[in-house]
This record gives C-alpha cells, structure tokens and sequence, in this order.
C-alpha cells in the first residue's frame, strides 16, 4: 500500500511556523509546463514566490496544489504550482526552512496559462537574488 506523501503536510507546517514568528515565507519552485506563474521572473528554471499571507489572496496550500493569487505590476494574477515542483519552502529572513526533491515533469518550462506579468508590487517582491542552481542552503530549525 503506497502512503500519502508527507511533503503538502511540511509545506504547510513551515509555512505556519514562519507566520506564527513573523517571518515571511517563500517557496522555491521548479518551473515547467504544470506551473502557471510570471515566466518573466523565472532564472534558471526556478521561481522564488513570497506566500506571505499579506503578499497573498485566497492562498490554498493542498495535497496536490499550491494555487493563490498574487499582485504582478499592480494586476492580480491566479498562480498555480504542483506540490511536485516545489524545491523548498523557507524564512526570507533567516533561510530556516526545508529543502524537497523537485518532482518535475519532461514538459519542459512554461506556464499553463500562457500569461506573463511584469514586476510585483510592494513587500510581496522575491530577493533580487535568485537561489542557487542546485539545492539551496538551509538551517536546521529547532
């Protein structure tokens, strides 16, 4: 009998560690054809997402799906990113978080939808700085 991954349930789990210590998390996604985000920000087949609940509407962190939306150049755009894709889920402030094995398809990267968007507004800006190729760095959290 194959058991339900537990990677939705960590996503979640750092994702209310970070907001109950007033961190602000970020996702790092790997992007490919299942993935419907800005391509316009995507460096090296990633994407670094705030999902703060500030910088975030109608965020659903589910068992298959990380779908909210998110404010490009002022205009609000419906994100989607597959459970598989995410590479990690961190503290912006600390780098305290957890590091997956990207499940990713051979579609190759795009989006579903096809929409790009230019830049984000306000603190729900990614770091200048994309996350290195490979995985990225982490702390241990205690």
């Amino acid at each position: 009998m194959d058991l339900p991954s537990t990677k939705p349930y960590l996503i979640r789990a750092i994702h209310q560690w970070c907001t109950d210590n007033g961190f602000t998390p970020y996702l790092a996604v790997t992007v490919d054809a299942r993935t419907r985000v800005p391509m316009e920000h995507v460096r090296d087949g990633q994407i670094v997402l705030n999902v703060d609940y500030e910088a975030t509407g109608r965020l659903e962190i589910g068992n298959e799906l990380i779908t909210f939306q998110a404010r490009f150049g002022g205009v609000a755009r419906d994100l989607l990113v597959p459970i598989g894709n995410v590479a990690a889920i961190y503290a912006k402030e600390n780098g305290a978080g957890m590091a997956f094995e990207p499940e990713t398809s051979a579609a190759g990267v795009g989006t579903e939808s096809g929409e790009a968007a230019p830049g984000q507004d306000g603190d729900s800006e990614p770091p200048k700085t994309p996350p290195p190729a490979g995985r990225p760095k982490l702390q241990r959290v205690k």
